[in-house]
């Protein structure tokens, strides 16, 4: 299946920052405090090394997803390069898709960090994510994908019949953005910022 995100993006996309302007007052208010309570908690992750020191790891890709590269708009921008934290997301296996058995929804301690690659080679902190694996989050009785300030998360799952990897080579998951370091005009919880760049990755 396609990302399920793709309708929002859109709508993102006619009028960006619109969908922000749509929300009602509280709802734009609990939001803004959700994510300026997860930006706190991961203010210590502006230096890699402290994320690499807590068992954060470069995802083995050595990829930096962007839109135009996962054969979206470019106009989109990019998530950036993901460090993954291999003990919170209870990895099993790596090939010939990344699998485990995370169900972790804490965002206080997320599993996912991501980078923006600079032209001087540092990385700057844009965003963090949490990841959950759907056969996992189903079999701990959960019938509902997890939620985050009011919004679900995204469903992902690879469709065969496209050349992208709309799964970036998981298994099917969940999963949710929290643009804590880096501005979103398409809203502080979408999957790609179009205020973010890969343009200064090195492979």
């Amino acid at each position: 299946m396609r990302f399920e995100f793709c309708r929002s993006m859109v709508i993102a996309a006619a009028g960006l920052g619109l969908v922000a302007l749509a929300q009602p007052i509280g709802a734009a208010a609990d939001e803004a405090a959700e994510v300026a309570a997860v930006r706190s908690a991961a203010e210590k992750y502006k230096d890699v090394n402290v994320a690499l020191a807590d068992g954060y790891i470069p995802d083995p890709s050595g990829h930096c997803v962007s839109a135009q590269a996962e054969g979206l708009p470019a106009e989109w921008g990019a998530m950036g390069i993901h460090y993954l934290n291999p003990g919170l997301l209870k990895i099993s296996a790596g090939e010939p898709r990344v699998d485990g058995a995370s169900t972790h929804t804490d965002f206080m301690k997320p599993s996912v960090l991501l980078y923006e690659p600079q032209a001087d080679g540092s990385l700057v902190l844009v965003a963090v994510e949490n990841l959950v694996f759907q056969k996992a989050w189903k079999e701990a009785g959960n019938n509902a994908p997890p939620a985050f300030a009011g919004r679900t998360w995204d469903t992902m799952a690879d469709d065969p019949a496209t050349p992208g990897d709309e799964a970036h080579r998981f298994e099917p998951h969940y999963d949710q953005h929290v643009w804590t370091h880096r501005e979103n005009p398409a809203g502080a919880l979408m999957p790609f910022n179009p205020n973010v760049t890969c343009e200064h990755h090195k492979k």
